[in-house]
C-alpha cells in the first residue's frame, strides 16, 4: 500500500482527510465547526430515526439539513476567504472538507438507515473513493465531486440500491458527481486502456467503506498497472498538454487565460505531480526538492505559483456563482478588486493584478521545463530529437558541452568567472542551432546579479546584445528565453516594469514584453523574405538597405515607456536617451532611435485618423519625418508594431492607408511639398474616370466630371467615382440609389449612397447602418453642385469582417426601410446599444479636440472615447441638430476603443473658429456620449 499523504500547506498536495470519527483538521480557512457541524449532524439524524416516520421521510428531511449544512459552510468559507484572499491552500482544504463530510453522511444514511443489509456477506463490500482532483483534496467552490464506488466483485443489489440512494441525496444537494461503480480488475483493466481513468485512480483517497478495499485497489494499482509503465505515461501526458494548450491558443499570455487549462495553468503544475507521483512515488512537491529536482528556490516559486492560481480560481468560482475557470476581463476587474488589488503608478488595479498572473504562469513554464529535462537525464522520458545539431556535427564552443541534445555549462565556476558570458550563451545557442540546457538557465537565472553596471557597460557585451538581433536570423528566440530567466531586465533594468505587464484592452492581444518581441519577431521575418507579398513596401525598404541597428533597437524600446501617468511615447524617448549609448550606438543613431520611440504612433495616427484625400495631412507628415530615411525607418516600425499586436490586427484597409501615407509623402519628400495639392489630384483622377468610362456619351462625361467639388476627386479612387457617376445618371430627385459592394483593398463592404442632399443627412446613414448591425470603418460624403449627395461607408459586420453576398439584398432592404423613415433608428436602436459583460470592465476617458490647422478647409474634430453600437449615428446627430456639415469621417478602432475623426465645416461653409461654438459643441457630444453609455451599462 502507498504510504498515506498528509496535509500540507500547498493545496495541489493536501491529501489527509478525516473520516467521520476522526478529529477535524486545524489547517483550514475557518474552524471546522463552522464548515459543517458533525455532531448537529448526528443528533438530527438520531432525532429523524427516532420519529420513525419512514426511509421516504428520513432521506428528504436529512437532505434538507444537510442542503442546509451545505450552505451555511459554503458561506462561512467564503466569508473567511474574504478576510484572506489569498490563503488559497486553507480555502482548497475547507471545501474539501465540507464535500467529505456530505459524501460520508450520505453513505452513512444510505448503508446503515435506507439499505441496512442483515450482516453483508464478503461479496457484499463497498467502499467509496474520492477520485481526481477530488481525491487530491483540490476543491474550489464548485469544483466536480469525482466518486469511485469499489467492490470486490461483482456489484449486489445491495450495493446498487446504496450507490443510487446516495447520488440521488448528493445530487439533490445540488453536487455536480462524477461517478463510477467498478471492481479491483474493472480499475485495471480500463485504466490500462484510458489515461484519463488512469490519472483519476492515481489520485485516489478512501473516504469510507470497507477499508481493507483501499489497500487491495492501490496494491492493484502499483503492481499491475503503473509498474513500469512510466515512459508511456509521461508521454501520454505530455501529448494531452500539448493538446491542451494547443486548444487554449498556445500563448502563455493570451489576455483571458484559463486559469485550470491554459498554458503556465493549474494543470500544468498538476501534471508536474503526476508525473512524480507516477515515478517517484512522492506524496507531496517538496519531496521533489529531497530528490534534487528542484532546488529550495524553485521550489518556493512552485509554491507560490499554485497558491496564486489556486486563490484566483477559488475567486472566479465565488464571484460567478458556477463553475468558471476562464479569467475573461470582466471577471479580471472583480478578481483584483476581490484579493485587494488598487490602482496606483498610473495603472489600473486589474493591469497590476494580471501582470502577477503572467510572471506566475512564466514560473511554472520554468519550472515545468526543468522538470522534463531532469526525466531525460533519468532516461524516463524520451529526448528532444533537434533538427540538424547532429546532421551538421557542430563543435561545441570551449567551456560548454551537450547535454540531452541542449547546450550545457561544462564548468559552471570558469564560466561565472567571466560575467559577459550570462550574455554570451545566448549567442552560443543561436549560432549552433542547440536550445538552451535547463541546468543552464538555472545557473544563469541564479547569478543575474552578476548583470551590473560594470557588464552593460562593457562593449564585448554591448556587441554580444546586439548580434543577437542583427547577426543570427532567429532574435525572437534569443530575446524571449533572455526574457524569461530575467537577463534582459537585468542588462537592461528599464525593462523590468514592462515584463508581463498587460494592457488592459480588446485591442493588445499579448503583455507589452511579449509584443515588443513579437515586433522584432515580424522585422526578422521580413528581413528573412518571407513577407514579400502581405508587406511589399517594407520589404523593398528593408532591401535597400537602412540602418538596422537603429530599427531593431528603436522597435526593442518603442513601448519601453509603458504603465505609468506620463504619454508612454514621450517617457519611451527620455529612457531611449539613456539606453541607446549604452548598448553601443553612436550618436546620430542614438537621436534617430529617440526620434523613432517619441514618435513611433505618428504614421498610424495620420494613416489611421486623418483623411488621406486632404493634401494637408500629408505635407503635416512630410514635416515632420523631414527625410526620406526617418520615413523609411517609421514605415518599418509603424508595420511590424501593427502586426505586433496580434492575429488579425493587420490588413488589407490598414495596408492601403500605410502604403498611401508613404508614397504621398515619399513624393513630398522627394519632389517639394508643393507637388501634393488638390489641383493635382483633381486633374488625375478626371482623367482617369474619363478612362473608365470610355463608352460614356461625351456629353454626359463632361456633365460627370463637372458637378462635382475639388474634394470630392482627392477623396475616392477611380471604381468609387465610376460608381456614383452610374448611380447619378439621370437620378430622379426622389430617388435613394444603393450601391453595396466587397471592397478587397478595405477588407469591408462598400455602401455607396446617391440621394437628394439635405441636412443631416449623414446622421440618417449611419443610423441606418447601425440599425442593421454594421460596424463603419470610414466614411465620405459629399454634395455635388447640382444638389445630391453623394456617401459612401465601408462597414463590417459583428466579426469585422466584409458581408457575405448572400447577406446583401436583406442589408439592403433594411436601410431602405429606414431611409424611407418606416424604421426610426434611435427608437430600435436602444435595445441593441449594449456592451458585452466581458468588455464593461475597460475605462476610456472621454477626449474631444477641435483642430483648425490640419485641414486647408475643415474643421478636423476627433472624438476619442469608449466604442459601442450606436456611437457613430448619436454623435452625427449632433451635428446635424447643429447644423455643422461633416464632409469625412475617419473611424479608427482599437479593440473597445475608438477615435471618430469628422472634417466638418458649418452652415456658411466656414470652418468652426468661435471658442464658444467649440465649447457649446463639445458639450453637446459629451452629453450624447454620455447617455449612451448610460443605456450601454444598463
Amino acid at each position: 500500500m502507498t504510504p498515506r499523504p498528509e496535509a500540507l500547506a500547498a493545496p495541489a498536495f493536501s491529501r489527509a482527510s478525516p473520516r467521520q470519527d476522526d478529529p477535524a483538521p486545524d489547517s483550514l480557512i475557518c474552524p471546522a465547526s463552522d464548515i459543517f457541524d458533525r455532531a448537529g449532524f448526528a443528533a438530527e439524524l438520531a432525532r429523524q430515526i427516532a420519529a420513525a416516520d419512514g426511509p421516504r421521510a428520513l432521506r428528504e428531511t436529512m437532505v434538507r439539513h444537510l442542503r442546509d449544512a451545505r450552505s451555511r459552510g459554503r458561506d462561512a468559507i467564503a466569508a473567511a476567504f474574504a478576510e484572506r484572499p489569498f490563503d488559497a491552500g486553507a480555502t482548497v482544504r475547507a471545501y474539501t472538507w465540507l464535500t467529505d463530510c456530505l459524501v460520508r453522511a450520505a453513505l452513512e444514511i444510505a448503508a446503515e438507515h435506507l439499505h441496512p443489509g442483515p450482516g453483508p456477506t464478503e461479496g457484499e463490500r463497498l467502499a467509496v473513493f474520492a477520485v481526481g482532483g477530488y481525491g487530491r483534496g483540490e476543491m474550489a467552490a464548485y469544483s466536480d465531486v469525482d466518486l469511485l464506488f469499489l467492490t470486490p466483485w461483482k456489484i449486489t443489489p445491495w450495493a446498487e440500491s446504496v450507490i443510487e440512494s446516495m447520488l440521488y441525496m448528493l445530487w439533490d444537494l445540488r453536487l455536480k458527481v462524477g461517478h463510477a461503480s467498478r471492481t479491483v480488475k474493472d480499475c485495471v483493466r480500463l485504466g490500462r486502456e484510458d489515461y484519463t481513468i488512469r490519472t483519476a485512480l492515481l489520485e485516489n483517497r478512501f473516504l469510507a467503506g470497507h477499508e481493507p478495499l483501499d489497500r487491495e485497489l492501490n496494491d492493484a494499482l502499483w503492481d499491475d498497472l503503473f509498474d513500469g509503465t512510466e515512459a508511456d505515461f509521461i508521454e501520454a501526458k505530455l501529448a494531452e498538454r500539448s493538446e491542451r494548450h494547443r486548444k487554449q491558443g498556445g500563448q502563455r499570455y493570451v489576455l483571458e487565460p484559463n486559469v485550470k487549462e491554459g498554458k503556465g495553468g493549474l494543470r500544468d503544475l498538476q501534471s508536474l505531480y503526476w508525473i512524480s507521483k507516477y515515478i517517484y512515488r512522492v506524496d507531496r512537491a517538496s519531496q521533489l526538492v529531497r530528490l534534487g529536482v528542484f532546488t529550495e528556490e524553485e521550489f518556493k516559486g512552485f509554491l507560490n505559483a499554485e497558491r496564486f492560481l489556486w486563490a484566483v480560481r477559488c475567486h472566479l468560482h465565488l464571484i460567478t456563482d458556477r463553475a468558471m475557470d476562464q479569467l475573461t476581463f470582466d471577471m479580471q476587474v472583480e478578481v483584483a478588486a476581490a484579493m485587494g488589488y488598487a490602482d496606483h503608478g498610473g495603472r489600473r488595479a486589474v493591469e497590476h493584478f494580471m501582470q502577477e498572473y503572467f510572471r506566475h504562469a512564466t514560473t511554472v513554464g520554468d519550472l515545468t521545463r526543468i522538470f522534463l529535462t531532469k526525466l531525460e537525464a533519468a532516461h524516463v522520458k524520451k529526448e528532444p530529437m533537434l533538427l540538424g545539431l547532429f546532421r551538421r556535427k557542430r563543435k561545441m564552443p570551449k567551456g560548454y558541452e551537450i547535454a540531452q541534445n541542449r547546450m550545457n555549462v561544462a564548468d559552471a565556476a570558469a564560466f561565472l568567472a567571466d560575467k559577459v558570458n550570462l550574455l554570451r550563451i545566448f549567442e552560443e545557442t543561436l549560432k549552433t542551432g542547440t536550445l538552451l540546457h535547463p541546468d543552464a538557465m538555472r545557473l544563469v537565472k541564479a547569478n543575474l546579479r552578476l548583470v551590473d553596471d560594470s557588464v552593460r557597460t562593457d562593449p564585448e557585451a554591448q556587441r554580444i546584445f546586439l548580434d543577437l538581433m542583427l547577426k543570427h536570423g532567429n532574435p525572437e528566440r534569443a530575446l524571449r528565453r533572455m526574457n524569461e530567466l530575467g537577463v534582459l531586465a537585468a542588462f537592461i533594468p528599464e525593462f523590468e516594469p514592462i515584463v508581463a505587464m498587460m494592457q488592459f484592452n480588446v485591442y493588445h492581444h499579448y503583455t507589452v514584453d511579449e509584443h515588443i518581441i513579437q515586433c522584432i519577431s515580424t522585422l526578422a521575418r521580413i528581413e528573412r523574405g518571407e513577407l514579400v507579398e502581405e508587406l511589399p513596401i517594407a520589404s523593398r525598404i528593408l532591401k535597400e538597405g537602412v540602418n538596422r541597428r537603429v530599427l531593431y533597437v528603436a522597435l526593442l524600446l518603442h513601448d519601453i515607456g509603458k504603465g505609468r501617468p506620463e504619454d508612454h511615447s514621450v517617457l519611451g524617448a527620455q529612457i531611449a536617451r539613456k539606453v541607446a549609448p549604452r548598448l553601443g550606438l553612436k550618436q546620430d543613431e542614438c537621436e534617430t532611435v529617440e526620434w523613432l520611440v517619441r514618435y513611433h504612433l505618428l504614421m498610424s495616427d495620420m494613416a489611421q485618423k486623418r483623411d488621406l484625400a486632404d493634401p494637408r495631412t500629408v505635407r503635416d507628415f512630410a514635416k515632420a519625418v523631414q527625410n526620406k530615411k526617418r520615413l523609411d525607418l517609421l514605415t518599418v516600425l509603424t508595420v511590424c508594431d501593427i502586426i505586433g499586436v496580434g492575429p488579425g490586427t493587420w490588413n488589407n484597409w490598414k495596408a492601403q492607408l500605410i502604403r498611401s501615407l508613404y508614397r504621398e509623402t515619399a513624393t513630398a519628400l522627394e519632389k517639394g511639398l508643393e507637388a501634393v495639392n488638390r489641383r493635382n489630384r483633381e486633374d488625375h483622377a478626371k482623367r482617369a474616370l474619363r478612362e473608365a468610362l470610355s463608352d460614356w456619351d461625351k456629353k454626359d462625361l463632361r456633365t460627370e466630371t463637372q458637378r462635382h467639388y475639388p474634394p470630392y476627386w482627392s477623396g475616392l479612387p477611380t471604381e468609387t467615382h465610376a460608381i456614383f457617376a452610374r448611380l447619378l445618371h439621370r437620378i430622379e430627385d426622389d430617388q435613394i440609389l444603393i450601391d453595396l459592394a466587397e471592397d478587397a483593398d478595405h477588407d469591408a463592404t462598400r455602401a455607396c449612397f446617391a440621394l437628394a442632399d439635405h441636412p443631416g443627412i449623414f446622421s440618417r446613414l449611419a443610423g441606418a447602418l447601425a440599425l442593421v448591425g454594421a460596424n463603419v470603418v470610414d466614411a465620405r460624403t459629399y454634395t455635388t453642385k447640382d444638389g445630391y449627395a453623394t456617401a459612401v461607408f465601408w462597414i463590417q459586420d459583428a466579426d469585422g469582417t466584409p458581408y457575405e453576398g448572400a447577406r446583401l439584398p436583406r442589408l439592403r432592404q433594411m436601410i431602405e426601410k429606414t431611409l424611407a423613415g418606416e424604421i426610426r433608428p434611435r427608437e430600435k436602436l436602444a435595445d441593441r446599444d449594449k456592451l458585452k459583460k466581458r468588455e464593461k470592465g475597460f475605462r476610456f476617458p472621454t477626449s474631444i479636440t477641435f483642430d483648425n490647422e490640419g485641414s486647408e478647409i475643415y474643421t478636423i474634430i476627433e472624438v476619442d472615447t469608449r466604442d459601442r453600437p450606436g456611437l457613430l449615428y448619436d454623435l452625427t446627430r449632433v451635428f446635424a441638430d447643429s447644423n455643422v456639415y461633416i464632409a469625412s469621417a475617419v473611424i479608427a478602432t482599437y479593440g473597445a476603443q475608438v477615435v471618430d475623426s469628422f472634417y466638418v465645416k458649418d452652415s456658411f461653409g466656414l470652418k468652426l473658429h468661435s471658442r464658444s461654438r467649440q465649447e457649446s459643441l463639445e458639450k453637446k457630444l459629451r452629453a450624447a456620449i454620455e447617455r449612451g453609455a448610460e443605456r450601454a451599462h444598463a
